[in-house]
């Protein structure tokens, strides 16, 4: 076997470039995001879906089961919809009752699994599972869509490819749990499979097969076929808040590995020196496609739109040097991204995400270096210079503001004793502080900075006098081999926006079309333009940024 040797890169971009809340917020799907790389794996294992029960009344109550094989092993979703009454539908997570529900199954559940989960997903937390159980879900229509899809059906006719456009899914998600929570499986008792090794892989599969069930839903009650290019279209909605957003900091080799990924593909792509005629023509033709998809890019929020309409005429602008004349010239990708520099991040990370796209040899299998199989390994620190050393080196950005001062320390984070959700807190208008999760890393790395001897001690010594600092230290630890494990901010100032934390880890996950709340909960799209079932292997790998298509 020949040595790998690893194709040219150029630099890395910086840690304290890349990990800003900033541009974290400004991040869009790649083909290194978990859907693509579930959907490039199911049409490599030829993958197929059957759907081996449907009990279903003719208003689409009752259950269904999808099963898929592969890797060896077979997965089922265990779909049960529930008739809701209209004052009981809320996205919020205090909600208790949802339009459907769902279990992706370890294997082929026979009539009693198939009962006992019916009669335990509708309870979702109220309920306990069994690690047979891998995710659980659930999910509530698009009552505006979903009925009009019906109504239309009904008549003979499609749906207004209006409305298809504007809303996009017929079901939105509420929640897409995994790794034990209530009982399902731990994560380790399928991280080692085929196809599921990959970070969120369960997750993302049943959010795909819960878009196939909306899809036969919709067909069922409205006695209709939809048009296949309606049906790529609708994907699944999902609601997203806070409690997205602490995975990023407690989970920090995963979300380095994640980066590093991303950031290795991106210094592959601008090495290239030389454009083939394919890589010309694929980019000009995707960058084609964002600019449509920013044209159908539409929310409710003054705010995000504005922002969303500036990005649409940057990138109109931008589009200008994106010629084959320009392409064919030798770097012609280090030019636009260096061109790119003097633009927004959002229109920055759209470019990155856009450079990316033709050429897999380079980047897909980067998507095998993003888990965690190991959890954190880190060198020890042995004195308390060395400790010094490093903050100065890697945690300057923590030393910066005075945490004492009320808009450095205004925000907490902490978990709700009711739903045990984590939930952000005004520390000067709400009580609770004394409750607060270990978020604050930058106030933590700046305090142990302060207590640290300027002499040679030993850091276990140190720690023996000040057992407080654990945490900071192991954090300092981390960074000597994991550089983009840390968010380069405040997280507990008054400037911190948890939407850029969601937007970042939803962008991983393949999600688009933002459509942002307040700046703690956003909805968003998962699987628009995704292959159905049936096509999987026609067309496993070409909806980066979908675009309606009638």
């Amino acid at each position: 076997m020949k040595d790998f040797i690893p194709p040219p890169q150029a630099p890395l971009r910086p840690p304290s470039q890349v990990m800003r809340l900033s541009r974290m917020g400004a991040m869009f799907p790649t083909r290194l995001s978990f859907l693509r790389t579930l959907m490039r794996y199911l049409a490599a294992e030829r993958a197929e879906v059957t759907r081996p029960v449907w009990q279903m009344c003719p208003e689409g109550f009752g259950h269904a089961v999808y099963a898929i094989s592969f890797g060896g092993h077979t997965y089922s979703l265990v779909a049960v919809s529930n008739a809701l009454a209209p004052e009981d539908r809320t996205d919020r997570v205090i909600a208790e009752a949802w339009d459907s529900s769902y279990v992706l199954y370890d294997g082929v559940p026979d009539a009693a699994e198939i009962a006992r989960i019916c009669a335990t997903a509708p309870r979702q937390e109220a309920a306990r599972f069994t690690e047979r159980d891998l995710v659980l879900s659930r999910a509530n229509r698009s009552v505006r869509l979903f009925a009009h899809v019906v109504e239309r059906l009904r008549a003979g006719a499609q749906p207004e490819e209006r409305m298809v456009r504007e809303i996009g899914y017929l079901m939105r998600t509420t929640a897409v749990y995994g790794n034990g929570k209530f009982g399902i499986a731990d994560r380790s008792c399928i991280d080692t499979r085929p196809g599921l090794s990959g970070p969120f892989m369960a997750e993302m599969l049943t959010v795909w097969l819960i878009r196939q069930f909306t899809h036969d839903l919709v067909e069922h009650v409205g006695r209709g076929r939809l048009d296949r290019s309606l049906k790529r279209h609708l994907g699944i909605g999902n609601s997203t808040g806070l409690g997205m957003a602490p995975f990023l900091v407690t989970h920090p080799v995963l979300l380095n590995n994640w980066m590093m990924a991303r950031e290795t593909a991106l210094a592959r792509v601008r090495a290239v020196r030389h454009l083939e005629p394919v890589h010309c023509d694929r980019l000009m033709v995707l960058a084609a496609r964002a600019a449509r998809h920013l044209a159908e890019w539409q929310v409710p929020d003054p705010v995000h739109q504005v922002r969303i309409d500036r990005l649409r005429a940057e990138w109109s602008g931008f589009m200008a040097g994106i010629t084959q004349a320009a392409l064919r010239r030798e770097g012609a990708l280090e030019h636009l991204f260096q061109a790119s520099l003097a633009q927004t991040e959002d229109l920055q990370e759209l470019l990155v995400a856009l450079m990316l796209e033709p050429f897999p040899a380079l980047v897909d299998g980067l998507a095998d270096c993003m888990a965690d199989p190991l959890g954190p390994i880190a060198r020890p620190l042995a004195t308390a210079e060395m400790v010094r050393a490093i903050i100065r080196r890697a945690f300057d950005w923590a030393l910066a503001p005075e945490y004492a001062a009320q808009a450095q320390c205004r925000q907490f984070w902490y978990v709700s004793a009711a739903k045990q959700e984590p939930r952000l807190g005004d520390r000067f208008a709400e009580p609770g502080a004394e409750l607060e999760s270990p978020l604050d890393i930058g106030r933590r790395i700046k305090a142990l900075f302060a207590d640290l001897p300027e002499h040679a001690e030993a850091v276990p010594d140190f720690l023996e006098r000040h057992p407080e600092h654990l945490m900071a230290v192991e954090r300092v630890a981390l960074a000597e081999i994991y550089p983009y494990a840390e968010i380069r901010d405040n997280l507990i100032g008054v400037d911190c926006l948890p939407i850029d934390m969601l937007r970042c880890k939803l962008a991983f996950f393949g999600a688009s079309k933002f459509d942002p709340k307040s700046d703690r909960w956003t909805r968003i799209t998962l699987c628009q333009g995704a292959p159905l079932a049936d096509e999987l292997a026609a067309r496993a790998d070409d909806w980066w940024l979908p675009v309606f298509a009638a």
